[in-house]
């Protein structure tokens, strides 16, 4: 073997290591990505089926039920819009302090096959004035809000929207 070649295999036994690598952290990666969504955007092309994403928008004013599961645990349902879309959004569990109508929040989750999405992580603004960045470009893009022009529309100008949206789920109800 000449040293000429053995410096090609070299070369190409690096390159397959290191197109290795580059695959298999891409593919780690993509499990692990989760992107933001508003409801516009979910209306305008359904995410595929189980995979998890981050919903936000403001919560609609009007829509939250607050509700029990069968062993206890809180469960609530409200609606996130952006002003041209609303999703119905289902969770379990505590909601953060700072959760309220009319409210910018984050969800993050998975869609139903019936159009409800299934909320694991519910994060709500930090306090009056923010608002998180994808919430608010969502909205802009919608034609609702321009920060410019000063803090977001009331509540209950989001209630509005009802004529063109999926009805809102049903929350399960226990006893009493």
């Amino acid at each position: 073997m000449t040293r000429k070649r053995r410096r090609l295999y070299i070369l190409m036994l690096c390159a397959i290591g290191l197109g290795s690598a580059t695959a298999l952290t891409l593919t780690a990666f993509q499990d692990n990505l989760v992107f933001f969504r508003s409801p516009s955007d979910i209306m305008a092309e359904t995410p595929p089926q189980g995979r998890a994403f981050r919903l936000g928008g403001l919560v609609e004013a009007g829509s939250v039920v607050r509700d029990a599961t069968y062993d206890g645990r809180p469960a609530i349902t409200f609606r996130v819009t952006d002003g041209a879309h609303a999703i119905p959004v289902v969770f379990n569990g505590v909601l953060p302090d700072l959760f309220r109508e009319g409210q910018g929040v984050v969800t993050q989750g998975v869609l139903g096959t019936d159009g409800t999405f299934r909320a694991r992580e519910v994060l709500a603004r930090h306090d009056e004035t923010y608002m998180p960045p994808e919430v608010a470009d969502a909205l802009k893009r919608a034609g609702h809000w321009q920060p410019e022009a000063g803090a977001p529309p009331p509540p209950n100008q989001w209630n509005t929207l009802r004529g063109n949206q999926p009805a809102a789920p049903t929350p399960a109800r226990t006893g009493s």
